[in-house]
């Protein structure tokens, strides 16, 4: 699959041109999710043959046992047909096709009409290359969303349905779906500044977090820092975010603090109101809030966050051992940035999405989680007694 796609790559390419021209007018963010150029595409195949690298987990023995004069076997299997709704990151389609392969899963793709072109020519690409089998691997090539709510309805065919997009995505699927649903992928992060922490390794933290791509849902969304330290750490913080682009919804105090900053550059700044510390920007704008003590902290997050991922930058243990007890998240990092919530980053070469579920898969899901288990259980002509 990889090979088909390498030899492919100029046909997918000028797809991808196209669903490009064809969106301009969706703006810097949109257009940085939709596209595969700049060696994305060549990342992806490179991704696809680590994939292959990596033990097949199907038909790993996760558990054995006797008891009751019988053998016990507990063994990976594959989940069946997954159902894969997402928006425009025709990576997505690389990532999932591939995992669900390797798995011995079957999957029906339905990304975004802006993503068309590119997905029908990655989707040929496979389709080539698994000669005896394409139907593994299927698109649905209508932008009609009337087939959308017909795939959330074919339970009897369909095992799994995985939503990748925004929060209005992910409802519809819950409301109309009678197939299982994992939802997640919506990523409002926070990283938290605690008093101890070192305040130039935090600041190249966050630049990373917020910065390194603006456009994706593990980018930083808020930034909390502790009013004790907040006068010295906030300007420094501000500035070197400044300098890669950034603007700033600022809370009250932090609005105040930051008098000196507003005046030189009035229009990267605004005051916040609730409805923000609900975003998912998606963009190269960050919100600042500054919170009395790691409580405050751990609030706002209890209150605001997605579950995606959430961090603390700290040297105190038992101000971290505080926030990892308390904050129930997906993907919990100390000091790091909230960009490594992803499967390449994780080893899992890729993933299929970002769950923020807590049944049977939670975090980037990679190929053991596209599997399912079945016990299989040894007798010799055994019967039950009582």
């Amino acid at each position: 699959m990889a090979e088909a796609l390498s030899l492919h790559s100029k046909q997918v390419l000028a797809a991808n041109q196209k669903d490009i021209q064809k969106s301009t007018e969706k703006g810097s963010a949109f257009i940085d999710r939709l596209s595969l150029q700049q060696g994305r595409l060549q990342n992806c195949i490179e991704d696809m043959r680590a994939i292959a690298s990596l033990p097949d987990p199907v038909g790993e023995v996760i558990e054995e046992k006797t008891y009751n004069e019988l053998h016990f076997c507990k063994k990976r299997v594959p989940i069946g047909v997954l159902g894969v709704i997402y928006e425009a990151r025709p990576n997505v389609t690389i990532d999932i096709a591939t995992l669900a392969f390797k798995t011995g899963n079957s999957v029906i793709l339905r990304g975004s009409s802006e993503t068309l072109e590119t997905n029908q020519a990655i989707v040929n690409a496979f389709q080539e290359a698994l000669c005896d089998f394409p139907c593994a691997i299927q698109l649905i090539t209508t932008p009609d969303r009337a087939a959308v709510t017909q795939l959330l309805k074919m339970d009897a065919y369909i095992d799994m349905i995985i939503p990748r997009g925004g929060y209005a995505l992910h409802q519809f699927c819950k409301e109309h779906s009678t197939i299982p649903v994992i939802t997640g992928g919506i990523g409002i992060c926070h990283l938290f500044v605690e008093a101890s922490a070192k305040f130039i390794p935090s600041v190249e933290v966050i630049v990373n977090a917020k910065t390194q791509r603006p456009s994706v849902c593990n980018a930083l969304d808020t930034l909390l820092v502790e009013e004790s330290i907040a006068k010295t750490f906030l300007p420094a913080a501000v500035k070197a975010l400044q300098e890669k682009g950034v603007t700033f919804v600022l809370d009250e105090k932090a609005w105040n603090l930051l008098d000196t900053e507003r005046e030189k550059n009035p229009n990267h700044f605004r005051k916040a109101q609730e409805a923000d510390w609900k975003t998912e920007w998606l963009s190269l704008t960050l919100g600042i809030k500054i919170v009395e003590s790691i409580e405050y902290a751990i609030q706002h997050i209890q209150k605001y966050s997605s579950k995606h991922s959430d961090g603390i930058l700290s040297e105190d243990k038992k101000q971290i051992e505080r926030f990892v007890s308390a904050i129930d998240t997906a993907c919990l990092y100390i000091n790091a940035s909230t960009r490594f919530t992803d499967g390449g980053q994780f080893g899992f070469g890729a993933e299929v999405a970002i769950s923020t579920q807590k049944l049977h898969a939670r975090g980037p899901m990679g190929l053991k989680e596209l599997t399912s288990y079945k016990w299989i259980v040894q007798g010799n002509y055994t019967v039950r007694g009582s």
